[in-house]
């Protein structure tokens, strides 16, 4: 049974309802379900503009919803097509059965578009099917650690791990936007054959989709759908310096002190994890750091912000824990002892899906470093880190992990969004871990986790953040070097930090962080002494020519301010991915859509980083329809051609685009 119920479109048959609604411009949501009544969850969907789609029931039993630049066909077996203002097919649900009204897909398979299997006791297991075009490029999904940037016949997980985020967006080639909006445990597969979405326990279908004629069109409304990222704060576009781990107040000082006496940009100094007594003391041990306030206060003089490590993990030992459990604001373990992370102690992670929770944890980190002058937070261990990820074990204020667990980086982002606002702060950014869909607008700032110091990491880093700015996170960074792996005195990770370094000073956010070899032992047996740290990881610490270079690339940055900001304001207000792959520019030039290893660095900056060791030369692509400018040799090209460029170990090769007066030379 097909009928209209106001602006919504409605499907039934046997325990099965479909809602087809409009959800903001040329766009839809989907949702379906076997429960009695459709669950009422906006995970992150924000509530659309009102728009007028137009409805209409056909002759045979179907239905047409137009909205704009899309529409959807509804058939009278259930089957749902996607079509775009040409006539142009977007996307369709694959269904295998009798029923099948197009006679070339009638089949005796009998394999759903939309199974149900229930999951006994409770819930369904979920797969949503859709027919593949082979020739579809899609980009997206969040960040995974592969160098794939076109992630068409990938299958990819549906969870979080430490330097995997799952943010379930991606965009096709074909000119369509789609959003698994479930923050559920699962997979999504892009087969040439067949695309299929999962999710292993859940009690609805819910997608929303998009038809566009750009991908920056498609990008853009879902950032209306889902939300955009506030100003980024001016000193969030200089460098920030960062190491696991400065263990003294004097050490980080030092280091502070030593940045102004060679006069040398930095805008932030982070202080990492186990500065605390305990885990889930959300304060500094003042063994270490005696003079929080006189060091707040010293840093400040000096034109530099103090970022601090928030862990969401509570110490069973912590003066906090107790509390915490009778109040119910940690997670549950369904089955076994509660645990849920054993690093250098035992411990659990509070649950930001509990509005007392967050509450609890923002005011002591008020009380401790926010009250003290402390206005940005690194909130790590954002997926959450689990010893043992068994997602089955956990269990949310919201429901099980594998119900809603996907959604816990966007909710620890919350906490302390909500938190300083309400405060009074403006322009917030947090660093975190991990994202869902829908953390951009807490002020997320996401990082590519606990990644190698190599190459091949490094190729994979460039993947991930094009790819999570086609997700709608602008806002990404990596630990330029790597984070494990790299020794201090080596000249082959020398090279390597150069060569990230130049691509950092590229990133949304430029930033230096690692555990560099030969560590240094800890301190002390208590408290925040416990933990080691790493080697010296301050640009001088690589030898004297990779500091030259760091030097330079450190001052391009500053003199790019004003250009930074441009591309922050187009972020925020239309949800413009900062770094871009070519195609989002170009996306008439076919070429441009083949082109893996190159980005745009906002629309006016062709950037090609060297990707592979030992290399000093490489090719590069230049978008036919403009003229693009060698920022070294000044030389002009015309576009739609493959030139070779030199590459030193100075530089990264750079074009500006039509004449763009941009001061990157100095």
């Amino acid at each position: 049974m097909i009928f209209q119920e106001n602006n919504r479109l409605v499907y039934r048959y046997d325990a099965e309802q479909v809602w087809i609604e409009a959800w903001g411009q040329n766009s839809l949501r989907v949702r379906a379900t076997k429960v009695h009544e459709m669950p009422k969850s906006d995970w992150s969907l924000l509530e659309p503009a009102a728009t007028e789609p137009v409805i209409t029931l056909d002759d045979i039993g179907g239905a047409m919803m137009i909205n704009g630049k899309i529409r959807c066909h509804l058939a009278s077996n259930g089957k749902l097509t996607f079509i775009n203002q040409k006539g142009d097919v977007l996307l369709q649900e694959y269904v295998r059965n009798r029923r099948e009204v197009i006679k070339e897909f009638a089949s005796a398979l009998e394999i759903e578009a939309r199974e149900f299997k229930p999951v006994l006791g409770h819930d369904y297991q979920l797969t949503a099917r859709f027919e593949s075009n082979p020739e579809e490029k899609l980009y997206g999904m969040g960040q995974y650690q592969q160098p794939l940037l076109n992630i068409k016949g990938c299958r990819l997980e549906l969870a979080h791990r430490n330097s995997q985020a799952s943010v379930p967006f991606c965009v096709s080639s074909l000119g369509y936007g789609f959003f698994w909006h479930n923050p559920g445990i699962g997979s999504a597969t892009f087969g040439r054959n067949v695309t299929e979405w999962v999710a292993e326990s859940t009690q609805m279908l819910d997608y929303w989709i998009t038809a566009g004629d750009t991908p920056a069109e498609i990008v853009e409304a879902y950032a209306d759908a889902t939300g955009k990222v506030p100003m980024m704060p001016d000193y969030g576009m200089g460098f920030w310096q960062c190491k696991l781990r400065y263990q003294t107040q004097e050490e980080l000082l030092e280091v502070a002190r030593e940045y102004k006496r060679r006069n040398l940009p930095i805008s932030v100094i982070v202080i990492d994890f186990f500065h605390w007594p305990k885990q889930g003391e959300w304060k500094f041990d003042l063994e270490y750091w005696p003079d929080p306030d006189a060091m707040i206060r010293e840093l400040q003089e000096m034109g530099i912000e103090l970022m601090v490590s928030i862990w969401p993990t509570v110490d069973k030992t912590s003066e906090n824990y107790d509390e915490m459990v009778e109040k119910g604001y940690l997670v549950q373990c369904d089955r076994g002892i509660r645990i849920n992370m054993d690093f250098l102690g035992n411990t659990v992670h509070f649950d930001p899906t509990n509005p007392g929770a967050r509450e609890y944890v923002w005011q002591k980190a008020k009380q401790h470093y926010y009250d003290h002058g402390i206005k940005v937070f690194w909130l790590d261990e954002a997926e959450p880190e689990y010893t043992v990820y068994d997602y089955e074990l956990y269990r949310y204020h919201l429901g099980s992990d594998v119900r809603v667990g996907n959604i816990y980086p966007m909710m620890y982002a919350k906490t302390f969004f909500d938190g300083m606002q309400a405060a009074g702060q403006e322009n917030i950014i947090n660093l975190l871990r991990c994202a869902w869909a829908g953390s951009q607008r807490y002020g997320a700032l996401v990082w590519s986790g606990d990644i190698h110091s190599s190459f091949e990491s490094l190729r994979n880093q460039f993947a991930a953040g094009l790819n999570m700015g086609m997700a709608g996170i602008p806002w990404w960074t990596t630990d330029i070097g790597g984070f494990h792996g790299g020794i201090t005195d080596d000249p082959e990770f020398h090279e390597l930090l150069v060569r990230w370094f130049e691509y950092g000073a590229f990133c949304p956010v430029f930033r230096l962080h690692g555990y560099r070899e030969p560590q240094k032992a800890p301190l002390g047996t208590s408290g925040g002494g416990i933990c080691n740290s790493g080697a010296a990881n301050e640009v001088w610490s690589f030898g004297e020519e990779a500091y030259e270079i760091c030097k330079f690339y450190m001052e391009l940055r500053e003199r790019m301010r004003p250009y930074i900001t441009d591309l922050m304001a187009a972020a925020h207000e239309k949800g413009s991915p900062v770094i871009r792959p070519l195609f989002y520019e170009f996306p008439a030039d076919d070429k441009a859509w083949q082109v893996e290893d190159q980005y745009f660095f906002g629309p006016d900056v062709l950037v090609a980083p060297v990707l592979y060791a030992k290399a000093t030369n490489r090719e590069v692509y230049l978008p036919v329809g403009a003229q693009w400018t060698d920022v070294w040799t000044g030389a002009v090209h015309a576009g739609g051609q493959t030139i070779q460029v030199d590459c030193p170990i100075s530089q990264i090769p750079l074009f500006t685009r039509d004449g763009a007066q941009l001061p990157l030379k100095g």
